[in-house]
């Protein structure tokens, strides 16, 4: 989606919109990472304050993927840190998107990955393996599935049901 604007896409593409489509998550997200845009398949987790499935993933050969993961919107701890983020940006991930918090902030700044999260907090998360792989989530008032398409820059985030050709 290089140099095309989430905006332009939506400008675009209105009956992709009407349809649901393309879908805009709601605009509650943080931006953080080096890379502000951002795009490509996804990949679903659910976890509530409990970072262990998180950094399994990321531990993958990301392929261009996006790991989008619903933490439940907890503020109460960071699911997400700069370990794992730095992990992500080696093994070849697009990007991450987190419905909770993060921390090591200004470690995953550095990194040449983009990621969205609601904030950030000091507190690490729960070790216990508990968690949801590939299933549908809902976050930012829309439901998001394994294998859609994201799409991600400074204006916002959209979710596509195949990859857009633009």
């Amino acid at each position: 989606m290089a140099l095309v604007t989430t905006a332009e896409v939506c400008d675009a593409n209105p009956q992709l919109i009407v349809s649901g489509e393309l879908r805009a998550l709601q605009p509650i997200f943080q931006i953080y990472g080096r890379r502000q845009v951002f795009s490509g398949p996804i990949v679903t987790l659910k976890v509530f304050e409990d970072n262990v499935l998180i950094r399994e993933f990321l531990e993958e050969r990301g392929n261009g993927r996006v790991l989008v993961v619903d933490g439940g919107g907890s503020l109460r701890c960071a699911i997400l840190g700069g370990n794992p983020v730095v992990q992500a940006q080696n093994n070849g991930w697009a990007g991450i998107v987190v419905n909770g918090c993060i921390r090591d902030v200004d470690e995953i700044n550095g990194c040449d990955i983009g990621v969205r999260a609601l904030a950030s907090h000091p507190m690490k998360a729960n070790k216990k393996g508990i968690g949801e792989k590939h299933v549908p989530v809902t976050i930012a008032g829309t439901r998001i599935s394994d294998g859609e398409w994201l799409y991600a820059d400074t204006d916002g985030i959209l979710i596509s049901r195949t990859e857009l050709s633009v």
